[in-house]
């Protein structure tokens, strides 16, 4: 369905753009996203939408010299070969990904397409870059690997904001589990006299990871920074208030949606940073030479009604270190 889609979203602007000179096709492909939510000027999909507003300021419009084809496997990992098959036969000039998988699966559909991750886990360890100085081949974009401070330091937040949690449930895939950033989590885990446990998610499904929490009585909940948990962090968050449990997020739209506190790497800025990759390819850079980058800005947001609904008080020296503070 969401290949679909995207072909018959991309139809018309491939129409109105004929004449405008040089067309460029991009291909901006989810794991988990509709392809609904990442339609039009304005998507819904923050991270799509600063994406295509970046664009925009350096000059792709569509319907003028820009196609862009969305497309998402929602959730279908195994038509990832499928939906690049389509890319390449389009002959698309970039592809943008958004995960591991996706890049994985652009790089085995093609060799001399130039891909830009938008957003990647360990891509030298993953085998998707030579290095991060030099990756070789056609793949280039930035990596979210910040070490093991930053998921440290976000369990350090969710216990300062509530000091008396004891049981925590680590709530992602078991692909993320077995994720060094998770060893990250549990060694500051043990350093706080806390226990993290895994409640398991499937992708696009949380069933089972909250049947977990609630059978193993958790008193917080630590989201996985996944593509999938990006997508239902509005869910997530609605199951926390639910259960009244304080909930911590790697990313601060889920603070948006009603979460309780974020800290991590700007999603919406990778993919604004995504875009300069793609003007520099369209331009005539060659993915080999340009080098991986990595994060550069980091948000501490909290919801202050949310804490209000949790008979929380965050601490002062909590609320200073905030970029931003929800009312």
């Amino acid at each position: 369905m969401g290949v679909l889609m995207g072909r018959l979203l991309a139809a018309p602007l491939a129409a109105r753009a004929q004449s405008a000179g040089k067309v460029y096709r991009v291909a901006l492909i989810f794991t988990s996203s509709p392809v609904s939510d990442m339609a039009g000027a304005e998507p819904i999909i923050p991270t799509a939408r600063a994406f295509l507003h970046a664009l925009r300021d350096l000059g792709y419009v569509e319907g003028r010299n820009l196609i862009l084809e969305r497309r998402s496997l929602e959730g279908r990992l195994d038509r990832a070969s499928e939906a690049m098959g389509e890319l390449v036969g389009l002959k698309v000039d970039v592809i943008v990904t958004s995960s591991v998988p996706v890049t994985r699966a652009a790089k085995e559909a093609t060799t001399s397409i130039p891909i830009v991750m938008a957003s990647s886990v360990t891509p030298v360890e993953h085998g998707l870059v030579a290095s991060l100085a030099h990756p070789g081949g056609n793949v280039t974009g930035l990596a979210v690997d910040t070490g093991p401070e930053v998921e440290g330091k976000r369990l350090e937040l969710l216990r300062e904001v509530s000091p008396n949690i004891s049981k925590v449930a680590w709530v992602g895939s078991k692909t993320a589990w077995e994720d060094p950033s998770r060893t990250h989590a549990q060694t500051a885990a043990r350093t706080l006299g806390v226990t993290l446990f895994h409640a398991e998610s499937q992708l696009n499904d949380l069933t089972s990871a909250f049947a977990a929490v609630t059978r193993e009585r958790a008193d917080a909940i630590f989201v996985a920074t996944t593509p999938s948990n990006y997508v239902h962090r509005r869910t997530i968050a609605e199951f926390a208030a639910k259960r009244r449990l304080p909930a911590s997020y790697g990313f601060r739209e889920a603070v948006d949606d009603g979460g309780l506190i974020s800290y991590g790497v700007s999603q919406t800025d990778l993919f604004r940073r995504a875009a300069g990759y793609v003007d520099k390819i369209l331009k005539g850079a060659k993915p080999a030479n340009l080098p991986v980058e990595q994060p550069t800005k980091f948000e501490l947001v909290i919801n202050l009604k949310t804490a209000k609904a949790l008979g929380l008080t965050i601490p002062p020296s909590v609320l200073g270190r905030a970029d931003e503070v929800i009312q």
